[in-house]
């Protein structure tokens, strides 16, 4: 198949339906997968991308939805890690600022964007001199590391300019600022986009399917027994490699193969909460020290993110919990800088996120190190783990790297460097035109410009969607900055499969509306119910479970700690066991 005549990635029922016919037929002779990857986050999703584009058979399984758990719960940010400076990892800062260049540039211009930040000065004399180098270093790093830089580069603010850059800041609370800027991304639209990009090279891949154990001949392991969670039916996928990306859940899934040699991983808790622009005046976003860790201020379209924490969690690891505990600390330090205190009252949306962190002696997960490690446990599984967002492509490319080293037939280098996402292309004409799009189509520039942020060149299958049904041109009840077409759309190309998935990831309402998606979800159902065929009782019982998940969430953020939290958000009966 010539690459102008490939597929275009649709994630539908349909072609899940043609992934699952696929992944079941190698079983046949002759038929195995080069290589299968379990886990459906930005580093299982990139190892797929980066094997299916070196010529490779590839298939991907995800117990649940794409990105659903780490992978969409992050600070949002694609950075170097200005923070590990004052540790000396130079090497690790430099990667990262590399990947930060590709995929602002080249990868996906239509997802990251630069973002400014301030860092506020506080002592006079010493800091600005050492402060100021440590963030010429990050700057240079970025020129250094064989990439445009993809964002300016910084400068140092007087305290009237950083004032005038942030009125709502204490007079008091700096003597300055220098001004550096990275990059940001919708961590689970860019893992979305990435899925159908593999797809699109003749990935098979799908959704709420799990892993229940591996396949064996003597000590190697040779495929999966998987579950279909949409129908219960159980089959065996075989594969020369699987190539395990499981995150937070390393430890389980290695523990179905081996206890010899497996990579230990360690779970942080952090927690992020979601403001109203309007709740203080800033044209830039805050990094602030705290005594524990780093503290963002985000920029976040109509919005501001606020995190992050950085805790030990023990519990359950699928629905992380933040307890008032975590949202008191995160308003107590924001509130140091701010002339009008932020209150409980004011946060629209609160997320929880767990970092997979390699176990080490510190007993502060703070302290230990974002570095990644792939390994070769038992013949035919690989495990990748570690790392941070921002160097998901260098931990698939390790990971695929060592998969093939195995195989009997030379495989080409990685070439995702050279790969852009579905969307890139094409972007910023579309861009530029977008103008005489909002024309052509009759929607507002506003709305033009939403879906190019979040489709690039594909928005126009959006609109073309509108096009067809103007009644997919209104916003969802209680989420202004969505569209119904949207919500057709996810489930048509992006292989959404419940209310949960369009609320919480193919869109940002349940963290960006102050009813947290349910005025919207029972439209998102009707929606969604035509394309997948549910019934009136199904369609039913994916509102309860969203409505659910909403008020047991609510409970844990009201509880004092991460025990009652977490007791708090499994109380709830939510039906199907939906992230």
């Amino acid at each position: 198949m010539s690459v102008s005549a490939r597929p275009t990635g649709e994630l539908g029922p349909q072609a899940r339906e043609a992934a699952l016919a696929e992944l079941r037929a190698t079983s046949d002779p002759g038929a195995e997968l080069d290589i299968l990857v379990v886990g459906g986050g930005v580093v299982g999703v990139g190892s797929a991308l980066d094997a299916v584009t070196r010529g490779l058979k590839v298939g991907i399984v995800e117990a649940n939805d794409w990105a659903a758990g780490t992978s969409s719960r992050s600070s949002k940010l694609i950075h170097g890690g200005l923070r590990y400076l004052p540790m000396l990892e130079f090497a690790l800062v430099t990667e990262a600022l590399k990947e930060r260049g590709l995929l602002l540039q080249r990868i996906a211009p239509h997802l990251a964007r630069p973002v400014p930040f301030l860092y506020p000065l506080t002592k006079r004399f010493i800091e600005r001199p050492y402060v100021g180098a440590g963030i010429l270093l990050y700057d240079t790093l970025g020129l250094t590391s064989g990439n445009s830089r993809g964002v300016p580069m910084h400068k140092h603010l007087s305290k009237k300019a950083t004032l005038r850059a942030a009125p709502s800041l204490k007079d008091d609370a700096m003597i300055g600022s220098i001004r550096y800027y990275d990059g940001q991304v919708d961590d689970a639209r860019y893992v979305a986009n990435m899925i159908r990009t593999a797809a699109s090279y003749g990935a098979h891949a799908v959704n709420q399917v799990s892993v229940v154990d591996f396949l064996r001949e003597g000590e190697r392991v040779v495929g999966a027994r998987v579950r279909n969670n949409q129908d219960g039916s159980e089959f065996d996928i075989r594969a020369k490699q699987v190539v395990n990306a499981t995150g937070v859940w390393t430890d389980d899934t290695q523990g179905m193969v081996t206890d010899r040699g497996q990579l230990k991983v360690r779970a942080s808790k952090g927690i992020h909460l979601v403001v109203p622009r309007d709740r203080f005046q800033s044209t830039v976003g805050l990094i602030l020290q705290t005594e524990k860790s780093v503290l963002f201020v985000i920029p976040w379209g109509r919005h501001w993110i606020i995190g992050t924490t950085d805790t030990d969690w023990q519990l359950d690891k699928a629905h992380p919990a933040a307890s008032a505990r975590d949202i008191d600390y995160l308003l107590e330090h924001v509130n140091k800088v701010l002339k009008r205190p932020l209150t409980r009252e004011d946060v629209e949306g609160v997320y929880a996120g767990l970092r997979p962190l390699l176990a080490g002696e510190s007993d502060s997960t703070a302290k230990l190190s974002r570095e990644h490690v792939v390994s070769h446990p038992v013949p035919g599984m690989v495990v990748v783990a570690g790392g941070k967002w921002t160097t998901y492509r260098v931990m698939a490319k390790d990971a695929v790297d060592e998969a093939t080293r195995t195989l009997d037939e030379k495989v080409p280098a990685s070439v995702t460097a050279t790969i852009p996402l579905l969307g890139a292309e094409g972007f910023k004409a579309a861009w530029n035109r977008r103008n005489r799009t909002a024309e052509e189509t009759g929607v507002h520039v506003a709305r033009v410009e939403h879906l190019l942020n979040r489709y690039g060149s594909m928005a126009a299958d959006v609109l073309k969607l509108i096009a067809d049904d103007a009644g997919l041109g209104q916003a969802l009840p209680g989420a202004d900055d969505y569209l119904q077409a949207e919500v057709v759309y996810a489930t048509t190309h992006e292989g959404a499969l419940h209310v949960t998935d369009v609320l919480t990831r193919r869109t940002r309402i349940s963290i960006e509306s102050w009813d947290r998606g349910v005025a919207a979800a029972p439209v998102v159902a009707k929606l969604m119910s035509g394309i997948l065929d549910w019934s009136g009782e199904q369609q039913e019982n994916e509102i309860k479970n969203y409505v659910a998940r909403v008020k047991a969430e609510r409970l844990s953020q009201q509880q004092p700690d991460d025990a009652s939290a977490d007791a708090a958000r499994l109380s709830v009966e939510t039906g199907t066991r939906q992230p």
